[in-house]
């Protein structure tokens, strides 16, 4: 009796940890924790006075995406932006302006596959297939020397994204904001209780993509990260080879780094992407 009684408490955990996983995956909560998307666009990059082009283009599974194409007159490079899990492209119109006044770059946003306007249902290998399709439609605009003179940029969520495309596509530059290590590293810190990470079917391996990267690197983060852990950012810079730099924004919380970091955040980008530049690239150490 005793024996059972030993073998039961050693078994129940398991079996309520093995339910937990089934419910997760038979309800989509894994799904619903990690893609927070909306339909509704609530503004566009005319109502701060920015002239853009609204583009539809399609994957090579088929889906149709929407993104933005802001141009800036005195731009060399253009930046593509992978942007976080929640919301749409609307939500970064403010961001947008920022950018594109201080750092003078033309800039590509778009939707995953069920963000906006844009058509389907996220997943990870969907938003790389999105990834790749905003790659190549601004590698055909741009044409000869495209690897030179773009950089990829991806915020959170998005910088999974951009870290998986710098390996897939020669670039300028990747610039990292507040990356996580991987879905279970993440899970890890929310709920560090109950071991879910191992058997969650996500991955968006963040460190295992920047250990391939062949470009230079730039990661921020604020150090009061509510959500992706600031140590998050550190681990991921330390994997990545050189040249690379890593810049923390005092007081910045998870979505306010931009507003937090001021003049100096934007400088930081501005800064490097003049430096890795086609004519300056080997001034980044």
């Amino acid at each position: 009796m005793r024996r059972m009684l030993t073998l039961r408490r050693q078994i129940l955990p398991g079996l309520l940890l093995l339910a937990l996983i089934n419910l997760i995956n038979a309800c989509g909560i894994e799904h619903r924790m990690i893609f927070y998307p909306s339909s509704a666009i609530e503004s566009t990059p005319r109502q701060t006075g920015l002239e853009f082009e609204d583009i539809f283009f399609t994957t090579r599974d088929g889906v149709r995406l929407n993104g933005w194409l802001v141009p800036h007159s005195d731009a060399s490079s253009t930046l593509i932006w992978f942007h976080g899990n929640a919301g749409n492209i609307s939500h970064r119109v403010e961001n947008i302006k920022l950018l594109h006044d201080l750092v003078k770059v033309n800039i590509f946003i778009f939707d995953y596959r069920g963000y906006g306007r844009s058509d389907g249902r996220p997943s990870e290998e969907g938003t790389y297939l999105d990834g790749e399709a905003a790659i190549e439609l601004i590698r055909r605009r741009i044409g000869t020397g495209a690897e030179k003179k773009i950089v990829l940029f991806g915020r959170s969520l998005g910088a999974a994204i951009a870290a998986e495309m710098a390996t897939r596509f020669p670039s300028q530059g990747l610039i990292l904001e507040s990356p996580f290590i991987s879905i279970a590293e993440m899970a890890r810190a929310m709920f560090p209780l109950l071991p879910i990470g191992p058997f969650l079917r996500t991955n968006y391996d963040v460190r295992e993509k920047i250990k391939k990267l062949k470009v230079p690197l730039l990661v921020l983060h604020g150090e009061r990260d509510e959500i992706v852990p600031f140590e998050h950012g550190k681990t991921v810079f330390d994997a990545a080879p050189e040249p690379k730099k890593f810049f923390p924004i005092p007081g910045a919380a998870h979505n306010d780094t931009y507003a937090i970091g001021g003049e100096t955040y934007f400088r930081e980008l501005k800064q490097f992407i003049n430096l890795t530049g086609p004519q300056n690239a080997s001034l980044l150490r």
